[in-house]
């Protein structure tokens, strides 16, 4: 990556029981981290970003789950339903 060029990824996040927030990157499978609050959450999925990133570069297994499982979603929705 060039300076001044930037990567955006989707990131899903939910809240949990816990009261948690948890941010998953469908980009990198695996790419899941908690934190307490939104900003540390979004400093924390920055992290495993940039860790994903540099895993990607040196192995060549978890790049080939890359192209397999990664996607971007095109949009996210939630929706209660009832039974």
């Amino acid at each position: 990556m060039r300076k001044n060029e930037t990567n955006q990824f989707k990131v899903i996040v939910e809240h949990d029981e816990d009261s948690y927030f948890v941010a998953s990157v469908p980009a990198f499978p695996g790419c899941v981290t908690q934190a307490k609050t939104m900003p540390e959450l979004t400093k924390r999925v920055r992290e495993a970003i940039r860790l994903c990133q540099s895993v990607a570069r040196t192995d060549p297994q978890y790049r080939n789950r890359i192209r397999q499982f990664a996607y971007q979603p095109v949009g996210v929705g939630m929706e209660l339903v009832s039974l």
